[in-house]
């Protein structure tokens, strides 16, 4: 029998290389207005580098404060995975620091994103690796377990899967189910290219159609009162 909250799951259903490499380049913003504003990682986890966010979730569910999980996950993830650790959103404990993500980003992983605290913030800078996390805290994990590798997880209010597409810039993480990938991506192109041409517009001067505008505040009955505020 399946000892559930200490087991590990050691497949994966990976999506196709060449559909997760389609949304590099892709703006999370345009990305995530395809979906329907949905499926955004909560704004409180930040990313610690500047470096892309792209690659195939592989999951880790750990206890509070603790890192046991994490080790083992970095023994299992392949390259172009992004781990996703959730911690519960804790941050009294860092859950890894600049030791583990040297040897994340060693191993050719896609990236790091923790529901919970990390440490060595100002070495998270100069890694060749995405870390994201939900804050910063000095005081280190514990090592005991119990915790889970590749089940569904809470990230940021996030469902993820083992296998989901992880995308993340500086704006923030958005989670893609490779099911919905394909014309996720088709859309998410689409959007981008559409906007790009408004910013071309905009610094060529082009005049724009705002009445849309107008029409908006008429509907909610705004108001014009030709004086000061009094």
């Amino acid at each position: 029998m399946s000892n559930v909250g200490c087991r590990i799951f050691m497949k994966i259903n990976r999506p196709s290389k060449e559909l997760v490499e389609g949304f590099r380049g892709i703006p999370v913003a345009n990305i995530a207005d395809e979906m329907n504003r949905f499926s955004c990682v909560d704004a409180r986890i930040k990313p610690y580098n500047d470096k892309p966010l792209l690659g195939t979730a592989f999951t880790v569910k750990a206890r509070v404060a603790d890192n046991l999980l994490l080790h083992k996950a970095l023994e299992l993830a392949q390259p172009g995975d992004v781990i996703i650790l959730d911690a519960q959103g804790d941050t009294a404990n860092a859950i890894t620091g600049e030791i583990m993500m040297t040897q994340a980003a060693v191993n050719g992983l896609a990236g790091v994103v923790i529901d919970g605290a990390i440490r060595d913030a100002a070495q998270m800078q100069e890694l060749d690796m995405p870390v994201y996390a939900a804050g910063v805290q000095p005081k280190g994990p514990y090592k005991d377990g119990p915790g889970e590798i590749n089940v569904p997880v809470s990230c940021g209010g996030v469902v993820v899967h083992p296998g989901d597409i992880v995308v993340g810039d500086t704006d923030g993480i958005v989670i893609i189910s490779p099911k919905d990938a394909p014309e996720t991506l088709k859309k998410a192109k689409a959007k981008l290219a559409k906007e790009q041409a408004i910013i071309q517009g905009i610094k060529d001067r082009v005049p724009r159609d705002k009445s849309w505008v107008d029409k908006a505040l008429e509907k909610v009955g705004c108001e014009y009162i030709d004086d000061v505020y009094k």
